[in-house]
């Protein structure tokens, strides 16, 4: 008979938090703090934006030097739009991200015309954004890190990575980023067009997003993945 193997849970200083229940429930005890920051759209400035629909992948470094970040505030503005939940439940729709009676076709369906008429490409789902990790792990340095460990999805593989070889390679992939005293996660859910930052100092957190000038919200004790669903239907 064959043996069954499970998985240990993984370490939760170390992974995204599970679909099913609050983020800070799932984190207590390990963080004080999440904050979920929003992947930008991004806006190719000297590149042709046919470049990114062609079968080689724009890497890290050309997008740094050739696109900028319009952030979801700048997008509303250009759309129309009236909140986040608008826009991430138009980019989960976008990816058949949502279940049917939770997607809105029209929100999808405004988001591909607005980035066709300003030439903007869509946040990516599922990895950490690279247009803004330079400038997250110039941060994080500047907490007196060096080192960083870098994760997969289940973090049942770990690499411990030189910050400075980070910001300079393209290396990055669907990763959790931790450090060793395991006192700040960087995040990003599989289906999801934002990642998390997780500490237990909320004066280090702050810090790190004001650097970074990143653009979010603190997860509140309800707060779930979905917050844009259940925020739609608690506002119904």
């Amino acid at each position: 008979m064959e043996e069954i193997r499970v998985l240990p849970e993984p370490d939760r200083y170390a992974v995204c938090a599970r679909e099913d229940e609050s983020i800070k429930e799932f984190y207590k005890g390990v963080f004080e703090e999440v904050y979920i920051f929003f992947h930008p759209f991004i806006k190719p400035v000297s590149m042709d934006v046919a470049r990114f629909y062609e079968d080689q992948i724009v890497n890290k470094s050309q997008l740094v030097q050739h696109c900028e970040k319009v952030s979801w505030n700048q997008f509303m503005h250009l759309s129309g739009l009236i909140s986040y939940e608008e826009i991430d439940i138009g980019l989960r729709t976008r990816i058949l991200g949502l279940k049917k009676e939770f997607q809105v076709k029209k929100l999808a369906k405004l988001i591909d015309s607005i980035c066709e008429q300003h030439h903007l490409i869509p946040p990516d789902e599922g990895f950490l954004p690279d247009l803004i990790m330079n400038d997250l792990l110039g941060a994080i340095k500047k907490e007196s890190y060096d080192w960083i460990w870098v994760g997969d999805e289940f973090c049942t593989e770990r690499k411990l990575e030189y910050i400075d070889d980070l910001i300079s390679q393209d290396t990055l992939g669907r990763h959790n980023l931790f450090t060793h005293d395991q006192s700040i996660l960087i995040t990003t859910h599989w289906d999801s067009h934002f990642s998390m930052i997780c500490s237990n100092s909320k004066e280090k957190l702050k810090r790190i997003i004001q650097t970074c000038s990143l653009e979010g919200f603190y997860c509140e004790e309800e707060t779930e993945i979905y917050w844009s669903v259940r925020n739609a239907k608690r506002n119904e």
